[in-house]
């Protein structure tokens, strides 16, 4: 957020103080309506013009994409490819990714140009549950679940890691529900039991579910609903209902 008449003397390239005869000559609208209070804050996102010239006119965009194995959660890599490079050449300006996924990890990443919305999500205090597929090396047993829900100890960082949620769907394959996001941290709660983690695919972040129609490396908008769902709590608690 930045205020109006900071904004128009940089863009416009005026005085702060003269910023206040174009408002008062109603020379300046916003999302438009004639503006008329210098002090005013805007952001990025609203539409500015002077003289019925747009000055300033950038659109909200989130995305969900299905990564596939082998791509990197950056926007820029020398080595290689990035999610970044798997969207349109129009559609990329802009976008920054909304909590990573390790390299040969596959399934739902987010994408946005709205960082109060990206921070929002990505606050370890709102407890924003993710869910994984996970399919392990050795037969999984019911003491994973119990340990899971207990929390380890970290030894590198010295913490405990926060409750997790374990349900096993199959010898060796485990959907998990986690509240954080340590370094390589499915990797080393498995780990605790000496078994190899083979494949990690995210399905869910909080009550967002990845879309099954979209195949690997393909992505698409989220809807408006779907916005607003991810980062409020009624989101949070119903995906928590989901993965119990």
């Amino acid at each position: 957020m930045i205020r109006l008449d900071r904004y128009l003397s940089k863009r416009v390239g005026i005085k702060r103080k003269d910023v206040r005869l174009l408002l008062a000559q109603g020379r300046v609208e916003v999302d438009g309506k004639r503006a008329t209070d210098i002090g005013r804050l805007v952001s990025v996102f609203d539409r500015i013009s002077v003289d019925g010239k747009v000055t300033q006119h950038r659109v909200r965009r989130y995305l969900m994409l299905n990564k596939p194995t082998g791509v990197v959660s950056a926007t820029v890599d020398q080595q290689h490819t990035t999610v970044v490079d798997l969207l349109a050449k129009d559609c990329r300006i802009g976008l920054h990714i909304v909590g990573r996924l390790d390299f040969n990890a596959t399934g739902l990443l987010l994408l946005t140009n709205d960082g109060r919305w990206s921070q929002g999500i990505s606050q370890p205090d709102n407890k924003l549950l993710k869910r994984y597929r996970v399919s392990v090396d050795k037969p999984l047993t019911a003491e994973y679940i119990r340990t899971f829900e207990r929390g380890m100890h970290f030894a590198y960082e010295d913490i405990i890691t926060r409750p997790a949620q374990l349900t096993i769907l199959g010898d060796y394959v485990a959907e998990v529900g986690l509240v954080e996001g340590r370094y390589h941290q499915l990797k080393r709660m498995f780990g605790h039991f000496d078994n190899k983690v083979l494949s990690i695919h995210r399905i869910a972040v909080g009550a967002l579910q990845l879309d099954d129609q979209l195949l690997a490396g393909q992505s698409r908008d989220l809807t408006a609903a779907e916005v607003t769902l991810i980062a409020s709590k009624e989101g949070t608690q119903s995906a928590v209902r989901t993965a119990a």
